[in-house]
């Protein structure tokens, strides 16, 4: 489905991924785990079109992306839920959700996706209109992954969406990527919680420095002498 061949991605002088290849499955979950700092947000980034790299190819259904307007990305069906959430402030619930649903056409379509979203998470439905800047970090991140799908994504990339979240909002959020996962949508999740990450992935990547140093099966990733010492707290 997404093949990240030999990128090299650069913040003015300072190169931040070097020579990054990365490939995804149609039907995957695929996790990067990785240090603050090491560039995975910049790598989601990239692929989503809000930075071009420098150097490399990326592709998606074999249409080259890596030149593409983030906008055009989109269309072609990867949706990004960024690091932090980033929900837009002043605007209600209610349009969150439809400013998500850009790329489609029949609204009676869109409806129906808003209405399933509020019955997964109720209360969006009771909040929907207010301002999104009013909810809950936790509420926050719902509407961003509510967001995030209601464009019906073929691939949804996720920046830490457990991030800042209790220990029970994560345990929420992770079976929110399961049941997404089990209908139907492949999902590259960046997460800090390397342990739930790993459980709920089929593969992943390891990235230190801009480079990734280790990919593999879940299971061997989390049974990994390395991976264990720097990610896992074992």
């Amino acid at each position: 489905m997404l093949k990240v061949k030999q990128i090299f991605t650069n913040y003015g002088n300072i190169m931040i991924l070097k020579d990054v290849s990365v490939e995804i499955n149609e039907g995957e979950i695929v996790t990067l785990i990785g240090a603050n700092g090491a560039g995975k947000t910049t790598l989601l980034n990239t692929i989503s079109g809000l930075i071009k790299p420098s150097r490399g190819e990326i592709s998606f259904y074999n249409t080259r992306i890596e030149k593409m307007l983030p906008e055009k990305i989109a269309r072609l069906g990867i949706s990004h839920v960024p690091e932090g959430r980033k929900v837009f402030p002043e605007s209600t619930v209610m349009e969150n959700l439809e400013m998500g649903a850009f790329p489609r056409k029949s609204r009676g379509e869109v409806l129906e996706d808003i209405e399933r979203f509020f019955e997964i998470f109720p209360i969006l439905k009771e909040r929907k209109n207010q301002s999104a800047g009013s909810l809950s970090g936790g509420e926050q991140q719902m509407l961003a992954i509510s967001r995030g799908l209601m464009s019906r994504p073929k691939l949804l990339l996720m920046d830490e969406p457990s991030m800042g979240l209790a220990p029970l909002l994560v345990s929420e959020i992770f079976r929110i990527i399961h049941e997404v996962h089990k209908g139907g949508t492949t999902i590259f999740l960046v997460e800090q919680n390397a342990v739930k990450a790993l459980n709920v992935a089929q593969r992943g990547y390891v990235l230190e420095t801009g480079a990734v140093v280790l990919s593999g099966g879940a299971k061997d990733l989390l049974n990994d002498d390395n991976v264990k010492k720097s990610y896992l707290g074992g």
